[in-house]
């Protein structure tokens, strides 16, 4: 597996490309750069070649470029079931801090707890990782022991605010404790610097410092 790390600056999320025998991009920002970001992806693969565009939550720095990035790359779109209501209907209450409103979106494929998405040499295990937002998810892949953990967890000892709608203090504090138990080497966060190898120390900061 070869990740590759997009956008990530100012309010932009993190976009990752998961290079296997199949395609994936985790997340798209805003939408306000989808341009440059499929500029950039085109210098590795062709975007026709995107197999999913997964999504770790609804908030609109991580989902409002999905639909232009579909519709070009006709690949299909992942997001949790909880989640899910917020592309179909377009109602993202998140996109008034861009002054943006987030477009309607079909989804392909809802996620729930332990659902596996192929990408043929690896696979990317789901985990419901509640707190932060209502379909916040983690994708965890287990050759690599790579976690992508959306912004549930951040380098360092972030962790994503659970003061928006949908979040809940206690929950983010059990996703976190769910993480602990696992192998992390690799953590790719939703925002900020993305840590190789010793991934499992920063979850173990995440939950000393913030609970």
């Amino acid at each position: 597996m070869i990740v590759k790390k997009y956008l990530g600056f100012g309010f932009e999320s993190n976009v990752y490309l998961i290079k296997a025998e199949k395609y994936a991009i985790i997340d798209t920002g805003t939408g306000f750069y989808v341009r440059k970001l499929i500029e950039e992806i085109e210098k590795e693969i062709k975007i026709e070649e995107i197999e999913y565009i997964i999504l770790t939550h609804e908030h609109f720095d991580h989902c409002g470029g999905v639909k232009e990035l579909k519709e070009i790359s006709n690949a299909k779109v992942c997001i949790h079931e909880k989640g899910a209501d917020v592309l179909e209907e377009g109602k993202n209450w998140s996109a008034i801090f861009f002054n943006a409103i987030q477009p309607k979106v079909k989804v392909d494929i809802k996620l729930r707890d332990g659902d596996e998405i192929d990408l043929g040499n690896i696979i990317l295990k789901i985990i419901y990782t509640p707190g932060h937002s209502m379909g916040s998810i983690c994708l965890y892949e287990e050759k690599s022991k790579s976690l992508f953990s959306g912004d549930t967890i951040f380098s360092y000892g972030g962790v994503g605010r659970t003061d928006f709608y949908g979040g809940d203090y206690l929950q983010l504090k059990k996703s976190i404790e769910r993480l602990l138990k696992m192998d992390i080497k690799n953590l790719y966060p939703g925002h900020g610097e993305y840590i190789i190898g010793n991934g499992k120390e920063h979850v173990e900061m995440a939950l000393l410092e913030n609970f």
